[in-house]
């Protein structure tokens, strides 16, 4: 099923997807009906430039959700929270996606309206995210940051084009749980869910606050598109460090093009950004229990267990054997 929209700051999405699916919308719930699937999409307004939306459901197809460019500039900011147990596929363009996360399976998105985007939803699958759009006057004046960092200078602009990833913590993972469970009916829920949607902000832009300050790099969908590929072909192969040139031939841009990107919107360089997958891996891989430490580290590219050891330390506070116990 594909569902094309533009993300207007005046676009109501439940109201038209309502529509294209032949639903009803009653006191802010979409439920999906049983031809289509079970669950529900459900929006909560705290204002006209504050909204959130959050989506629980499994469907009987796959669920193509396409975003076109609203060609307004940056009049509006999405926040998108996705925390599934399946990899997320999404792309910038017409091409064909690639998955977001392997063994992590959650990602924050913070974007603007401008960039187009494609995600696929795969059927039969449990579907939870969230999405909080919101003006960036109103966020400006939730943040009262009195001297922002260069990231959220370019957030709370006019006009400015962008696009950030954050990896999820499990507070927020809690947060998104907790919101789920809420008694709506209960008198006062709206109040709790806006308080709760504003500690999912914090979050995020502490996160955000936190990036070194750097000149913003204009972006576009077709460079966002781009940058997902690097970074999956950097995850790809772990025990393989990435080729700065090789990758910058893959993305036809240049190569300090292609850093300065990278770095802006994953907030890491590539070689850190790829260590960093690199030790969720080990992490992943020693808690199931089934490796040793070595087999680890050589299936990650360590020759040298010693260095393989202090890496993982340095990242973790505990060494590999420790780690796979604790």
């Amino acid at each position: 099923m594909l569902f094309s929209f533009t993300a207007t700051s005046d676009f109501d999405f439940m109201t038209y997807f309502a529509r294209h699916i032949q639903a009803t919308v009653e006191n802010g719930v979409l439920v999906i009906p049983d031809h289509l699937g079970q669950g529900y999409i459900r929006k909560l307004a705290f204002g006209q430039d504050f909204k959130i939306t959050i989506h629980r459901y499994i469907l009987k197809e796959d669920l193509i959700l396409k975003r076109n460019t609203s060609g307004l500039g940056n009049d509006l900011i999405t926040v998108f929270f996705y925390n599934n147990e399946q990899a997320l596929e999404i792309a910038y363009n017409d091409e064909n996606q690639v998955l977001f996360s392997q063994r992590d399976e959650s990602a924050i998105q913070v974007t603007s309206n401008d960039l187009s985007s494609t995600i696929r939803f795969p059927a039969h699958q449990h579907i939870h995210y969230v999405v909080v759009a919101i003006m960036p006057s109103r966020l400006s004046e939730l943040l009262a940051v009195s001297e922002p960092n260069s990231v959220l200078q370019t957030i709370t602009g006019s006009g400015n084009s962008f696009l950030y990833f954050e990896s999820m913590a499990a507070e927020a993972k809690l947060l998104l749980k907790n919101m789920a469970a809420v008694d709506m009916n209960d008198s006062l829920s709206h109040f709790y869910m806006q308080i709760k949607v504003q500690e999912l902000l914090y979050l995020v832009f502490h996160k955000l606050s936190m990036r070194v300050s750097a000149t913003h790099q204009t972006i576009n969908s077709a460079d966002a598109e781009r940058l997902l590929f690097i970074r999956n072909e950097i995850i790809s192969d772990l025990s393989v460090p990435p080729v700065i040139r090789e990758l910058a031939q893959v993305a036809a841009m240049s190569e300090t093009k292609l850093k300065q990107l990278f770095k802006q919107t994953f907030g890491a360089t590539i070689y850190n950004y790829y260590q960093q997958a690199r030790m969720q891996e080990a992490a992943f891989l020693l808690k199931q229990g089934r490796y040793s430490v070595g087999e680890v580290g050589y299936e990650l590219g360590f020759s040298n267990l010693s260095h393989f050891s202090r890496v993982f330390e340095k990242h973790y506070g505990l060494n590999p054997k420790r780690y796979s116990y604790s």
